[in-house]
């Protein structure tokens, strides 16, 4: 099994995106190409973790709207 690899794109709420499979430091005189391995690997466990919690927060959401639909005596 392949391990999970970050999307591409901007990583929520820092200066960074994810273009080609590699990371961009993105700033307003442009972008530099992130280079050191130690940082980018943080940056691809922060984003799978980002990415595995918003997937957390849209499957309880679902499961709240579900049990909305169904009243208690199983009548919709």
């Amino acid at each position: 099994m392949n391990a999970p690899t970050p999307q591409q794109g901007r990583l929520a709420h820092a200066p960074v995106v994810l273009r080609g499979g590699r990371w961009w430091l993105d700033g307003g005189a442009g972008s530099v190409p992130a280079s050191d391995p130690a940082f980018t690997a943080v940056l691809d466990d922060f984003a799978l973790s980002m990415a595995a919690a918003d997937q957390a927060v849209a499957n309880l959401l679902i499961q709240q709207d579900e049990a909305s639909c169904v009243d208690p005596g199983g009548r919709r």
